[in-house]
């Protein structure tokens, strides 16, 4: 090799090795600026929830694109405590803190509300001790978190880039809860709500996505399973009869104008939840009641037959509100 090409082709390797060291190197660690930058950006923004917060302190952690807890344990928190927000709901964005290896996101004032400064006071007296300001719960019902994990620390972002990492839980695109509502859900729920249809396997919400409020709700009994028959149309018109068990649908029976019935039990789709098979199973313990503290079971009111509802459960897609018509 002629000596003149060894300092060329020693500059040529060291570039190519250094090239590629560099494709390979971690993200730069966030720096302060950055933190500060997103803190203002995302601070108090409005978002579309995209999957559902359970009420309690326990919040969703999300790492790689999974939101844990999910599936079925996920479904039993929320049958357990209730949702603190649900998809296609509106939540804001009321804190955000970055820690060692995630940015922690709280939407709603948190799981645990603030307490004001005069709160902490406590005055002695006669009857013990007292709070100024009253002993209000620290609960927060419509607050819950979202932890967004990284591996050993929070690599540099910017705020597009931070926005699709929140994808599986926050939609900062769209235009009306409906918009982000139906865009959690498969192409064929997604299009049978689009053409206000109904599928066995659907639930309560995507129902009222996809018709609105039941003009009449009838609760009834079928052997040792409660059920609910939600009714849509009058004749002439055509009638559908939604049958419920749990959270979902059954069975659908439409009434033709022309006298035709069409009945449907076949599930149609699975959302993997688990339909309640009789009234009879075991309560959890230290589950949550409607009663007043005190207040007992009124053993006299019939469990069968026919019983209108009191009223129709909230719209989460935030429809038309509840029909003057009542029950036969």
């Amino acid at each position: 090799m002629n000596p003149r090409y060894v300092p060329f082709l020693s500059s040529v390797v060291l570039f190519c090795v250094v090239a590629a060291n560099a494709g390979t190197q971690p993200a730069p660690r966030m720096s302060k600026q950055t933190r500060m930058d997103l803190i203002r950006a995302f601070n108090f923004e409005l978002v579309y929830v995209r999957s559902p917060f359970p009420m309690g302190k326990k919040g969703l952690t999300l790492k790689n694109g999974d939101v844990s807890p999910n599936g079925e344990e996920l479904q039993n928190m929320l049958a357990m405590w209730g949702p603190a927000v649900k998809p296609g709901d509106q939540a804001r964005i009321s804190q955000i803190l970055l820690k060692n290896d995630r940015i922690h996101f709280e939407i709603n004032g948190g799981p645990v509300k603030k307490q004001k400064w005069y709160q902490h006071i406590q005055v002695g007296g006669s009857m013990g001790m007292s709070t100024v300001g009253g002993n209000d719960s620290n609960a927060n019902p419509r607050g819950s978190y979202v932890d967004l994990v990284f591996d050993g620390y929070v690599p540099e972002l910017n705020p597009q880039e931070l926005k699709e990492l929140l994808r599986p839980v926050f939609d900062f695109n769209a235009k009306s809860s409906v918009e982000a509502y139906l865009d959690t859900l498969t192409p064929k729920l997604r299009d049978a709500i689009k053409a206000h249809q109904i599928l066995v396997g659907m639930n309560r919400e995507m129902v009222m996505a996809s018709k609105g409020r039941p003009a009449k709700k009838i609760r009834e009994k079928d052997g040792e399973v409660e059920y609910e028959e939600w009714i849509y149309g009058e004749p002439p018109q055509d009638v559908d009869f939604v049958r419920l068990v749990g959270d979902e649908v059954v069975r659908l029976e439409s009434m033709k104008v022309d006298g035709e019935k069409i009945v449907h039990t076949e599930k149609e789709v699975d959302l993997g939840t688990t339909v309640a098979k009789s009234s009879d199973e075991p309560r959890p313990p230290n589950a949550p009641s409607l009663r007043r503290p005190g207040e007992e079971v009124d053993t006299a009111s019939p469990v069968g037959g026919r019983a209108p509802m009191t009223g129709p459960p909230p719209d989460p897609l935030g429809q038309d509100g509840p029909s003057s018509r009542q029950p036969n």
